[in-house]
């Protein structure tokens, strides 16, 4: 029996309100993802073997704003709630009131890295990792983000921390969204950070890129175990979730790219 359940912090979701002009943390928590993954990635570019120059990212963060906001729209639609939308088609673009896929903003923001390094004729792995090592950043504010709206909560549970959010039901759950934005976000930025800073990952082309994907599919694997799921099927006779079905995938490329890049070669070595 639960003697002690942790009360839910009742954050408005609204941060700034002047008359009619409703700003949303949800909101924020994307411009400082955007705005700290540039300032980072600044810093990356003057890094060994610097490929990439410093006023590209610049013009860079309007592709990545659009890859992330259109691609995590149309996941979320297409991989989570396709019913729903089919017959609310006008909510499909009320992105502030929260549901984005980071699946479908991976596909989002890797089409607009190839198209972008391609026209820029910029090495695309090169770029790819640079945009990978900053990518945690914007995972992290995006979870907590998801925590201030108290959506995307975890499975019913017992445990001392459990909390009671207000769309989940009178059963306390996990706080699963602090645990992604600790396994996805903090925890997966300080590996990357230790990759480039440490491992000279920056010099093997694609390792940075690789270690994000299998970090992500690993770290969103395991926090589905806590999170309450969209939907489960069966995947070779064991019930997953939608968010371990789409992290497969990732994790496969991931242990490609980072294979291939761990071979002798190196840029500038």
């Amino acid at each position: 029996m639960i003697s002690f359940v942790l009360p839910f912090p009742a954050i408005d979701p609204v941060a700034i309100e002047i008359g009619p002009l409703a700003v949303r943390w949800y909101a924020l928590a994307y411009i400082a993802g955007l705005v700290g993954g540039w300032r980072y990635a600044l810093w990356l570019a003057q890094r060994p073997p610097a490929q990439v120059p410093r006023e590209r990212l610049d013009d860079f963060i309007v592709w990545a704003t659009l890859g992330v906001l259109i691609g995590g729209r149309l996941g979320f639609v297409l991989f989570y709630k396709t019913e729903f939308f089919i017959e609310h088609p006008a909510e499909i673009f009320m992105v502030w009131q929260g549901g984005m896929s980071f699946h479908g903003g991976l596909i989002g923001v890797v089409v607009a890295c190839i198209w972008f390094a391609l026209r820029h004729r910029i090495p695309v792995l090169g770029f790819g990792d640079i945009i990978a090592a900053v990518a945690p950043i914007g995972l992290l504010c995006g979870r907590l983000a998801n925590f201030i709206n108290g959506e995307l909560f975890g499975r019913p549970t017992d445990v001392p921390w459990a909390m009671v959010f207000p769309m989940g039901g009178p059963q306390p759950r996990h706080p699963s969204q602090l645990y992604e934005a600790a396994l996805e976000g903090a925890l997966l930025l300080i590996v990357l950070f230790v990759l480039v800073r440490f491992a000279d990952a920056l010099r093997r082309p694609g390792l940075t890129l690789g270690a994000l994907l299998l970090g992500y599919g690993l770290a969103r694997s395991t926090a589905e175990l806590f999170r309450e799921p969209d939907a489960l099927f069966v995947l070779g006779g064991l019930p997953i979730t939608i968010g371990q079905a789409l992290s497969l995938p990732m994790i496969l490329v991931g242990i490609l790219l980072v294979v291939r890049a761990a071979r002798p070669a190196r840029i500038g070595a």
